[in-house]
C-alpha cells in the first residue's frame, strides 16, 4: 500500500485540500443508522454503548471540581486529582470529604482542602515505583552502529539512558489494594511517557518499544507487550491507558505491530503463542458492534470498515472540568451528551485534539469523530490482519492464517473502493452525518494539540517508514531528509532544555510545541523511541552537522 497522505510531506507546507464530490451510501446496524433528518434532531438520550465507571472515579471527579473552585484555574491540571489514591476505604474517605466545612457559596477553604488531601490521599507518583530495567546497560553491544559523529553518539547515549529514568513497576500498594487506586495493576515493569503521564499508554508503547529494541532492551519490550495482552484478556481490548477511567475507549490498534517487532528481534515463539488469542480478540473489538460500519461503494458493493467510537457519553474523568466548560457553550443536555461522546472518541484516535475531527476548525464543540471513517484506522487494522496471518503461520495455526489473509484482502479491496481517489492520487477519509462526502484533512494552524506547528514523533516515524518501504529511491531520499530534520530539532531542543519533549514546533528548529489542554510535557517515551529508531535506520555521518541549519 502507498503511504497515507493526510498531510503534505514537507513540514513547512500544510494546506487544506478542497472537497471532492463523491456520493456514497452507508448503512449502519439498525440501532446506529444515521440519516439527514435524524442528524438535525436533538434526542434526549444517547443510545450508544457506555462502559460503567467506578465509584472511586466518580468520587475523585468531585474532588477535581472542588479543587478547581478552591484553587482556581491557573496552572490547574484536572488529571492530577483522578490519579490520586486513597489511604483509607472509599466510604471513610468520602464521609471525611463531605464533612469538610463549606462557605456560604458551597466552596471549601484551601487550608481545609489541603488538609484533607494530605490526611486521606496519596499522590499518583506513589502508585508506581522506580525499578532498574533488567536489561539496561550504559552502552549496549551493537548500539547504533551507523552513528559515527561523536557528539550525536554521546547525545544518543543520553537519550538511551532515559529508559532508566522512565522505568517503573506497579507498587505493592496497588497490587494488594487495587480498589483504592485508579492505576490498574500490571505484572511487568513499564516505561511511562513522562511528566503528568505516570501510566502506560497504548499507542505510545509502540514507539517506546521501537526505541527499546534499538537499545537492545528486549526483555523490557517484551514485558510491555505482555502487559497490554493482559489488558486485552481482561477487557477485550487494549485500553487508552492503564487507568480505571480509560476502560471506556482504546487507542490506535498497534499491538500486533509491537509483537511483530519484538519477534523480528528475538524469534520468541512463546510470545507469539501468548499474543495470538489476544490479537484475534482485539481484531473482533474493532470489527464488530459500534466500531463496525457497512458501506456501499458507487457500484453498489458492500464493504465493512471501522471507525473510532468511545463507549462513553459523559465528561472524560481526567478532563472532567475542561469538558464541562467546553460543553457549556451548548444549549441542550442531548447536545452536551453527544459532545462528550465525540470528545472521548477523539481521545480514542490519539489525535486529541485536532481540527481534523472538527466541522468548524475554530469550535471544539463541532467535533464529529464518530461520523468519520478514517483511512489510517483501517490501515492499522489491515496491518493487524496481515500481522495475525504471519504470526499464525509462525506457530502453525494455518486456519487462522488463512482467515486473516482473506480478511486483509477484503479490507484492501474496501479501502481501494472507498478511500482511494485515482484522480488525486490520494487516500481520503469519509466525513459527514449522511456519509456522503469524502474529504482529506490536513492539520491546520490552530491552538489544538494535534495541529501545525506541532510536530509529533509518531507521525514523523509513520511518514518516514512509509517512504522507505515504498522502495522508491526518491522517496527514500525524502525519508532521510525528514528524519535528519527531526533529529536536528530534537538534538537542539535537548541541548537548550536538557529534556526530550512530547511534541516539537516544526516551524522553528530547536523549539518544543505548545497548545492543547495541558502544558507541554517532558520525558518523553515516544520521542526517545523515534529518535533512536531513526538513528538506527539512517545513522549520522561524521561530517553531518547536528545543529539547526
Amino acid at each position: 500500500m502507498q503511504t497515507l497522505p493526510f498531510f503534505n510531506l514537507k513540514m513547512d507546507s500544510f494546506h487544506p485540500i478542497e472537497l471532492i464530490n463523491f456520493t456514497l451510501f452507508v448503512s449502519l446496524s439498525a440501532a446506529m443508522v444515521v440519516n439527514a433528518e435524524s442528524a438535525q434532531l436533538c434526542k434526549p438520550t444517547d443510545h450508544g454503548p457506555v462502559v460503567p465507571t467506578t465509584p472511586l472515579v466518580v468520587f475523585l471527579e468531585s474532588i477535581q471540581e472542588t479543587a478547581l473552585n478552591t484553587f482556581g484555574p491557573i496552572k490547574f491540571d484536572p488529571k492530577l486529582y483522578v490519579d490520586l489514591s486513597l489511604k483509607f476505604d472509599l466510604p471513610i474517605t468520602k464521609q471525611a470529604f463531605n464533612n469538610l466545612p463549606r462557605t456560604e457559596n458551597g466552596s471549601v477553604l484551601a487550608s481545609d482542602l489541603n488538609g484533607f488531601l494530605k490526611k486521606f490521599m496519596n499522590g499518583a507518583e506513589e502508585d508506581l515505583v522506580y525499578v532498574e530495567p533488567i536489561d539496561y546497560v550504559a552502552e549496549p553491544d551493537g548500539f547504533l552502529p551507523k552513528v559515527v559523529h561523536q557528539g550525536v553518539r554521546d547525545w544518543a547515549l543520553e537519550v538511551h539512558s532515559l529508559w532508566k529514568t522512565l522505568s517503573r513497576k506497579v507498587s505493592n500498594q496497588v497490587l494488594e489494594h487495587p480498589e483504592l487506586h485508579t492505576l490498574l495493576p500490571l505484572k511487568h515493569p513499564v516505561i511511562i511517557p513522562g511528566s503528568r503521564f505516570e501510566e502506560v499508554y497504548y499507542w505510545d508503547s509502540y514507539w517506546v518499544i521501537r526505541g527499546l529494541l534499538a537499545s537492545k532492551m528486549y526483555e523490557t519490550a517484551k514485558g510491555i507487550v505482555i502487559n497490554l495482552i493482559d489488558l486485552v484478556d481482561t477487557y477485550g481490548y487494549v485500553l487508552n491507558g492503564a487507568r480505571a477511567y480509560y476502560t471506556n475507549r482504546s487507542q490506535p490498534p498497534l499491538l500486533s505491530s509491537m509483537v511483530i517487532e519484538v519477534y523480528k528481534q528475538t524469534s520468541d515463539t512463546e510470545l507469539v503463542k501468548i499474543a495470538l488469542p489476544a490479537l484475534i480478540k482485539e481484531h473482533n473489538f474493532w470489527n464488530s458492534g459500534i466500531h463496525n460500519v457497512t458501506i456501499e461503494d458507487a457500484h453498489g458493493t458492500a464493504h465493512n470498515l471501522s471507525r473510532y467510537y468511545a463507549m462513553w457519553n459523559q465528561p472524560r474523568p481526567e478532563s472532567c472540568t475542561i469538558d464541562k466548560e467546553t460543553a457549556d457553550k451548548l444549549s441542550t443536555d442531548c447536545e452536551k451528551i453527544q459532545l462528550y461522546r465525540e470528545l472521548a472518541s477523539t481521545a480514542e484516535t490519539g489525535w486529541d485534539f485536532s481540527t481534523r475531527w472538527m466541522k468548524n476548525t475554530s469550535d471544539l464543540t463541532t467535533l464529529s469523530t464518530t461520523t468519520i471513517l478514517p483511512v489510517d484506522l483501517n490501515a492499522y487494522i489491515l496491518k493487524m490482519e496481515l500481522d495475525i496471518a504471519f504470526l499464525a503461520n509462525v506457530i502453525g495455526e494455518s486456519s487462522h492464517a488463512l482467515h486473516f489473509t482473506r480478511a486483509s484482502k477484503a479490507r484492501k479491496k474496501a479501502m481501494d473502493a472507498v478511500f482511494w481517489n485515482e484522480e488525486k492520487g490520494q487516500w481520503m477519509f469519509i466525513n459527514g452525518m449522511c456519509w456522503t462526502r469524502i474529504k482529506i484533512y490536513l492539520p491546520l494552524t490552530s491552538s489544538q494539540y494535534g495541529d501545525f506547528p506541532n510536530g509529533w514523533a509518531p507521525v514523523q516515524h509513520m511518514i518516514v517508514e512509509g517512504l522507505v518501504r515504498s522502495g522508491s529511491e526518491e522517496a527514500g531520499s525524502l525519508a532521510k531528509d525528514i528524519a535528519i530534520r527531526w533529529i536536528r530539532t530534537n538534538y537542539a531542543t535537548y541541548k537548550s532544555s536538557k529534556a526530550m519533549h512530547e511534541k516539537y514546533d516544526v516551524s522553528k528548529c530547536g523549539e518544543f510545541g505548545g497548545g492543547g489542554e495541558y502544558v507541554p510535557q517532558t520525558g518523553f517515551g515516544w520521542s526517545n523511541g523515534v529518535v533512536l529508531a531513526f538513528l538506527e535506520e539512517f545513522g549520522w555521518a561524521q561530517d553531518l552537522n547536528p545543529h539547526c541549519q
